[in-house]
């Protein structure tokens, strides 16, 4: 039996979720979630993401990563998530390198790591993400080319 999302089965039959998409920060709480299951279980880590070219980078797995207990899950499979390699990873939890890369990669922790502590990287990406776009909307709102319409729409 081939595995295929939603998306994929919508084009030979309509198909009516079961329940609903989850949003991004949905999707992320359940997989810190599943980490925080068993807080001390041993994970290995991805070598080097840094150094990778991008091929090689989104085509990354690892065995026993924080990822493949993600694809464990059947509840994010059906939401959309089709393996446990770091592109489809970066796609579906929408994450930039950068987040992804201080979940995973091993130059943090060494080869392994404890589900608890990327539960907590998983958890820090959700609030640094709406950190971000807090301050990057506050910084926009305050260029004059917004105050202007501002004041014209009073």
């Amino acid at each position: 039996m081939k595995h295929q999302t939603i998306q994929d089965l919508n084009g030979v039959a309509q198909v009516e979720a079961i329940f609903p998409v989850m949003p991004r920060r949905q999707r992320l709480e359940r997989w810190a979630a599943l980490l925080e299951r068993n807080p001390e279980r041993c994970l290995a880590a991805f070598p080097g993401t840094e150094y990778m070219t991008f091929e090689v980078r989104e085509k990354a797995q690892c065995l026993g990563s924080p990822l493949s207990v993600a694809f464990a899950d059947p509840i994010l499979c059906a939401q959309g998530l089709k393996n446990d390699t770091y592109g489809e990873a970066k796609r579906f939890f929408e994450l930039a390198d950068w987040q992804l890369h201080a979940i995973v990669c091993h130059c943090h922790v060494g080869g392994t790591m404890k589900a608890g502590w990327a539960a907590v990287q998983v958890r820090s990406a959700i609030e640094k993400e709406g950190e971000l776009f807090r301050k990057l909307r506050e910084a926009i709102a305050g260029w004059p080319v917004f105050r202007f319409f501002t004041h014209v729409r009073e």
